[in-house]
């Protein structure tokens, strides 16, 4: 405990501002990662059965979702553009020494993003301009470029966690090997798993929303087929996020095993751990918490005679606090909890659908699915915050102490405070655009909307269902 307390006295004062801003600016920015990836192929899903099957009502989804995402993204170009400043503002310690390495990723992400943003703007201003072909695959382009960029901002974030492809001579880096950078050993994993969780967030977030329409009673053929894609997408990429977190969880085990000890707070080394569910870390014990017997060592390696390293095997001066370790438990719990809750939902939904084949109406099952994207939009940031919280206290893992990466100039609270209110306002401004175009979409209708290049409007009467006969 002394020494816990002598290394947090060394702490420089601009640490807890500048982890503060940054877990806030990301965790504000992440949530818009989704709708550039994911949001985006979906709209395209629906671009694709409009043009196969001239469906009116899948021609219009794709329009208006293109414009929600054109809101999206200029929001996410404004949240993304604050980052890349706090990097060299907060972290100067981790751009001087390791900027070769870690900035390579980034000059990537920026190559993508600018091709992001031409083909957003030429998909959007050819909806009445544009052969519906080659408008349609200016739309793929978006969703092309929108992967490009996460996976160079997963790179990014994977290196930090297994640092590879650099050469460090007297405490400088004279050597990188861009390809080793780029793909380190814990990319691939993230980016899957990142991928996955794209799909999972927004198609069960934009379900959610024609989930209340329906529940609202709004059982026309337009709002069947907005729920339906987005979460059929959701539940498809569900069970397989499963597959992945479960292989990940190993592959953290064998490769960080602080952060493993972390995520099943294990004191002391040894074999038949307890999964540990709930509880908190204090003065190095488990408390609260309902222990599982030998899980987590099966878990770790199918066997419950599988030895998993504890926090005393970790040095005392890179061993994370108390503090640290109960977040990082705690949000696995909640990462774990939420995808098992998303998991039985499109277990259901499933289930539903081969029953009758036809969009359900169950309205205990349509309540459920209206708070699918709380839940979603929550196991991302609980898993977000194990990636980033469960490294302390390093930023680049055995290279750089998180201590040594921030700046020591300057009071950064009033700089938190601006940035604050920048997102507070982008925030609500985006919030009320999209609730103005909702308001006028409702006033607008379905039916008689000219649609460029769309079928001819069906009747004002027409309030057929979504079955199996339209998939």
């Amino acid at each position: 405990m002394l020494l816990s307390a002598l290394l947090a006295a060394a702490d420089p004062p601009q640490l807890l501002p500048a982890r503060e801003q940054m877990a806030f600016t990301l965790g504000f920015h992440v949530v818009l990662v989704p709708f550039g990836v994911a949001f985006t192929f979906m709209m395209l899903v629906c671009h694709y059965r409009a043009l196969r099957r001239d469906d009116h009502e899948a021609l219009l989804l794709a329009q208006r979702w293109s414009k929600v995402a054109a809101v999206l993204f200029a929001v996410g170009a404004v949240s993304g553009t604050v980052l890349s400043f706090e990097l060299g503002l907060l972290w100067p310690g981790l751009m001087g020494k390791y900027g070769a390495a870690f900035g390579f990723p980034f000059a990537y992400e920026g190559l993508f993003f600018f091709l992001e943003a031409v083909f957003v703007a030429i998909y959007i201003y050819g909806w009445k301009r544009l052969p519906p072909w080659p408008h349609f695959f200016t739309g793929v382009a978006v969703t092309l470029a929108s992967v490009g960029g996460t996976a160079s901002v997963i790179a990014a974030n994977s290196w930090m966690n297994q640092p590879a492809g650099i050469v460090v001579s007297h405490g400088r880096v004279v050597q990188v090997i861009p390809s080793k950078v780029f793909f380190n050993g814990a990319f691939w994993w993230e980016m899957v798993h990142m991928l996955l969780a794209s799909y999972i967030v927004a198609g069960f977030m934009v379900a959610g929303v024609y989930a209340w329409g329906l529940l609202k009673g709004r059982r026309d053929r337009y709002h069947q087929l907005g729920f339906l894609v987005p979460f059929t997408v959701g539940a498809i990429a569900m069970p397989l996020q499963f597959l992945v977190g479960d292989t990940i969880a190993r592959q953290v085990f064998e490769r960080e095993p602080a952060k493993f000890a972390a995520i099943e707070m294990v004191p002391e080394t040894g074999d038949h751990i307890p999964e540990t569910l709930g509880g908190i870390f204090v003065d190095g014990k488990v408390r609260y918490g309902i222990p599982l017997p030998d899980v987590a060592s099966i878990l770790a390696a199918f066997r419950p005679s599988t030895t998993i390293k504890g926090f005393d095997a970790i040095p005392p001066a890179v061993r994370p606090d108390d503090g640290v370790v109960s977040i990082v438990h705690l949000a696995f719990d909640v990462m774990v909890g939420t995808a098992s809750l998303l998991l039985l939902m499109s277990l259901w939904f499933g289930w539903l659908w081969w029953r009758r084949r036809e969009v359900p109406v169950n309205r205990w099952f349509l309540r459920g699915a209206s708070v699918c994207g709380l839940l979603a939009l929550l196991s991302l940031w609980s898993g977000w915050v194990v990636t980033e919280v469960g490294r302390q206290p390093w930023t680049v893992v055995g290279l750089l102490l998180t201590r040594d990466a921030v700046t020591t100039v300057g009071n950064l609270w009033p700089l938190f405070a601006t940035v604050l209110a920048i997102y507070i306002c982008v925030g609500t401004g985006a919030v009320l655009v999209l609730r103005a175009m909702h308001r006028r979409w409702l006033r607008e209708g379905t039916e008689a909307v000219a649609v460029p290049y769309g079928p001819e409007p069906v009747p004002a009467t027409s309030e057929r269902g979504f079955g199996a006969d339209d998939v």
